[in-house]
């Protein structure tokens, strides 16, 4: 059920993210808003799992949102014009894939769906768009000048068309290949932390002890002390 209700707020949220390079600013400012409180809780799990200690976690956070909030702001602002390629099919892609490398947990397929919510609501807004420049006029169909500016896979400008496929091809080359990057990760980290605390135990352990007497618990406490001291780099000095 959360992650129901987690995948629905990203779409629902998501919806607002093309009109980021609107000359209002105020879809902007709140997609930014939103995306700076939230990209950090999302990246929590990650550093987690990498025995991240607390402190760092909460520094990165600070960072991520100073970075999301204010200087993508003053990116986009510098970059992006209305109805550019940010109205665009590859655009929604590309959000959907950055929800997905976004999200954590080791369900792939939850990783799916949120992403499937963020790309969903970014092309209903496409959508949207293209139905509300269709028009009634005298009883026949008028269709505006917006017409076809909103649900495109190519803009009109060579550069932006450019950057937008350049921008597509990393972020699905990034995607297709995470999950087996971030296993690779964990694994040789968990590796990492099983032969500190190897080394660590041996350097505990009595040599006039029984070498079979609490071994279990010898091992579970030593892979705890090991976990808390990669965590913490500074108490190996002590």
């Amino acid at each position: 059920m959360p992650t129901c209700i987690l995948a629905g707020g990203l779409c629902a949220v998501s919806g607002m993210l093309p009109d980021v390079d609107s000359d209002s600013g105020r879809p902007l400012r709140e997609s930014l808003a939103f995306a700076a409180a939230v990209v950090p809780m999302m990246l929590v799990d990650r550093l987690i799992k990498f025995n991240v200690p607390t402190e760092t976690i909460v520094l990165a956070g600070a960072f991520a949102y100073l970075v999301i909030r204010f200087g993508t702001a003053a990116l986009l602002k510098r970059l992006t014009v209305h109805r550019g390629m940010f109205h665009s099919v590859p655009a929604a892609i590309i959000f959907g894939e950055l929800a997905f490398l976004l999200a954590s947990g080791d369900n792939v397929y939850l990783r799916y769906y949120k992403a499937g919510g963020v790309t969903l609501g970014y092309l209903s807004h496409l959508l949207l768009d293209e139905f509300y420049s269709i028009g009634m006029q005298r009883g026949q169909v008028r269709l505006k000048k917006s017409f076809g500016t909103a649900l495109k896979i190519f803009g009109h400008g060579f550069v932006p068309n450019v950057a937008t496929y350049a921008l597509l091809a990393l972020f699905t080359t990034i995607a297709v290949n995470e999950p087996g990057w971030m296993n690779a990760a964990y694994q040789r980290h968990n590796d990492q932390v099983e032969r500190f605390a190897a080394r660590f135990n041996e350097s505990q352990t009595d040599p006039a002890a029984s070498p079979d007497a609490g071994n279990e618990t010898s091992n579970d406490s030593s892979l705890e002390s090991a976990k808390k001291s990669l965590a913490n780099p500074g108490s190996w000095f002590k």
